[in-house]
């Protein structure tokens, strides 16, 4: 039997795998989850580089949430990771969930980020 962390790894990997086949030339946005925070990148990976990033370990998003483990601040991260995406030229992108499903804070940032002018 395999274990929590191996089987993280293969969903993760499918759902990386199923990026690259529909949309190599958008870059992506990718969601790591903590029990503490959220962490949010915008990554081009033709170029290997981050284009924008957010995550409640900054100081403006702490402000504005109770704690970086809520819904609340996921959504913040969300927006602001859209701000600054939008400020690089950045408007399509792909969402890379990791091996996370869709709801809760994941699906939190997404809509935020989708309400903020980002297309996925």
């Amino acid at each position: 039997m395999s274990n929590s962390k191996q089987l993280f790894e293969r969903r993760k990997g499918r759902n990386r795998m199923q990026l690259r086949r529909a949309g190599a030339v958008r870059p992506r946005l990718s969601v790591f989850r903590s029990g503490k925070h959220i962490y949010a990148q915008i990554i081009d990976d033709a170029l290997g580089v981050t284009l924008a990033a957010a995550s409640t370990t900054e100081k403006d998003v702490r402000s504005k949430a109770k704690t970086g483990a809520d819904i609340l601040a996921a959504g913040e991260v969300g927006k602001l990771v859209a701000k600054r995406a939008s400020k690089a030229g950045v408007k399509d992108v792909v969402f890379d969930r990791g091996g996370y499903k869709f709801h809760g804070r994941v699906k939190a940032l997404a809509e935020a980020a989708r309400e903020a002018g980002l297309s996925f």
